[in-house]
């Protein structure tokens, strides 16, 4: 086996070159970033930010691509649990990008030209450079589209998560959702069609809701179901063949997530990860005497935070593997950086209903 290469050196030159790869900079970087918080529109700007010492384990990347995610507006509204200091705070959490330069003493497997994701998913992806202590950062494959590599950390892992995490699924059994559109959602059609498990989703009514139906029966769905449609007293007399669901994902609230535990099996339990609709969930009392149903939570940041962050790696990479396989995708639209306020203002939802905005850099 050969010594690594600071090894080889003789301990003067080995001297020299740690103050030679200390004196690395990273290049000057245009990012997006808030100084109080507020409406996004109205606090956002983008500013020119100096050049950043490399530290010995530092890695330096050139970021290529970052969505804008529902967290993300939330963080800068000041509404969600965890927000970055203020201020100069840049946002987003999560993105890909390509190794730039490395610090003298980094022990990872990177070389320049790698492609990385933070891990666990942090703040500041914003931004066009990037400078952070090498176990932030995973190297992924590069092979798949750097959309997906941007945004693989959060929804696709929650919806993974979330089929592992609560009830015990058999390959046959079905599970029930709302939100079914969002990206979430359609990661769960076809996380659980790899895993066979039957899904029943359920989309609000809107203009174009045959279409969506059509888009989530290809990526697997086996029923989908409009709000309206689902007004009747029996509702799984509409499932057919298919078994009562054992598990449920709302993400939606309000009346969504009533129409969803209508379906559940005696002893179910709902996962609820979000609140679209701003409305509570509420549930009849017999629901809990009757069908022993349950009610959850599920929240990724706290799954990450609870020294979960090798197996969130390895999942990371089982999900890209699935993308480069063809077994995962979703709709994305991708965006140049210099259009971020428009991909700001179809994020907020000023546009109608628009796929998820990724910026590319």
């Amino acid at each position: 086996m050969m010594a690594p290469r600071s090894r080889l050196l003789s301990p003067a030159l080995q001297i020299l070159r740690r103050r030679c790869f200390s004196s690395l900079v990273s290049p000057a970087s245009k990012a997006v970033l808030y100084d109080e918080q507020g409406a996004p529109e109205q606090v956002l700007r983008v500013a020119e930010l100096p050049p950043a010492n490399l530290g010995e384990r530092d890695v330096c990347v050139r970021m290529l691509a970052a969505p804008i995610n529902p967290s993300d507006i939330n963080r800068i509204e000041g509404v969600y649990p965890v927000r970055p200091p203020l201020p100069r705070a840049i946002g987003g959490c999560e993105g890909v990008g390509q190794v730039h330069a490395l610090g003298s003493a980094v022990t990872a497997k990177l070389s320049p030209g790698d492609w990385v994701i933070p891990s666990p998913a942090t703040f500041g992806t914003w931004q066009t450079y990037i400078v952070k202590d090498e176990n932030m950062w995973h190297k992924v494959r590069s092979d798949v589209p750097m959309e997906y590599a941007a945004t693989v950390t959060v929804n696709p892992l929650t919806a993974l998560r979330m089929l592992q995490d609560f009830v015990q699924l058999n390959p046959g059994d079905a599970i029930v959702q709302n939100g079914a559109t969002s990206m979430v959602g359609q990661c769960v059609i076809q996380l659980a069609k790899v895993l066979g498990i039957h899904t029943i989703n359920i989309i609000r009514d809107r203009t174009g809701s045959e279409e969506a139906k059509d888009k989530l029966k290809q990526l697997g769905a086996d029923e989908v179901f409009t709000e309206s449609q689902l007004d009747i007293r029996k509702v799984k007399s509409l499932l057919g063949a298919l078994p009562e669901p054992a598990l449920g994902f709302n993400c939606v609230g309000g009346n969504a997530a009533s129409l969803l535990l209508k379906f559940l099996r005696h002893g179910g339990t709902m996962v609820t990860y979000g609140g679209m609709s701003k409305r509570p969930v509420t549930a009849p009392t017999s629901y809990f005497i009757f069908k022993d149903i349950s009610l959850r939570g599920f929240w990724l940041q706290k799954w990450i935070n609870a020294e979960k962050a090798e197996d969130c790696r390895k999942m990371i990479d089982y999900l890209l593997d699935l993308v480069h396989e063809g077994k995962l995708k979703y709709e994305m639209e991708s965006i140049p950086f210099g259009e971020f306020s428009l991909g700001l203002e179809k994020a907020l939802g000023k546009h109608g209903s628009q796929p998820k905005q990724v910026v590319r850099f």
